[in-house]
């Protein structure tokens, strides 16, 4: 700025980035009104397809773009589990994995892992009618997990409580 004239530093930043970037690359001047093409069919206000559209709509045609449909429809089934298949089911088993179209739901107790099992159809259905980019195809339910003898501080080699019976 110090060989620069009065004019010059009154203009901003911007603007001398933007000469220089102009004289650079050749740049042309426009003039206003002159050489102007009309407008593209359909590109005029008021015409129809003019309408925005809604932020969802685009979500939704992204996500179809880049394929994440799929993936967005299996995170929405363990968000909204409970929506679904209703609260008194949702207290008592929660989906644990979503691979190759079987759902995994792990259950409070065995007796609820049985009866899911028994709900199995209007389980699926209904998962399909809520979800149905998830891709479930088939459910399958486990009961609490026990506890093993084969880890912990006091297990020992060997064939563990088989080995003392008989």
């Amino acid at each position: 700025m110090r060989g620069a004239t009065m004019a010059e530093r009154r203009i901003g930043e911007h603007l001398r980035v933007f000469r220089r970037l102009r004289e650079r690359f050749g740049g042309r001047r426009v003039q206003v009104g002159v050489g102007i093409a009309s407008p593209e069919p359909g590109s005029r206000p008021f015409d129809p397809g003019r309408d925005p559209n809604s932020l969802a709509a685009a979500l939704a045609g992204l996500a179809g773009e880049r394929g994440w449909s799929g993936a967005l429809a299996e995170a929405a089934l363990f968000v909204d589990w409970a929506e679904a298949v209703g609260p008194a089911v949702a207290d008592h088993a929660q989906p644990v994995e979503l691979r190759e179209g079987q759902l995994v739901v792990r259950c409070d107790s065995t007796a609820w892992a049985t009866q899911l099992g028994l709900m199995r159809a209007q389980l699926l259905t209904r998962l399909g009618e809520c979800f149905p980019d998830a891709g479930v195809e088939r459910l399958r339910f486990l009961g609490p997990d026990v506890p093993t003898m084969k880890r912990g501080p006091r297990s020992v080699p060997g064939r563990g409580p088989r080995d003392t019976y008989g």
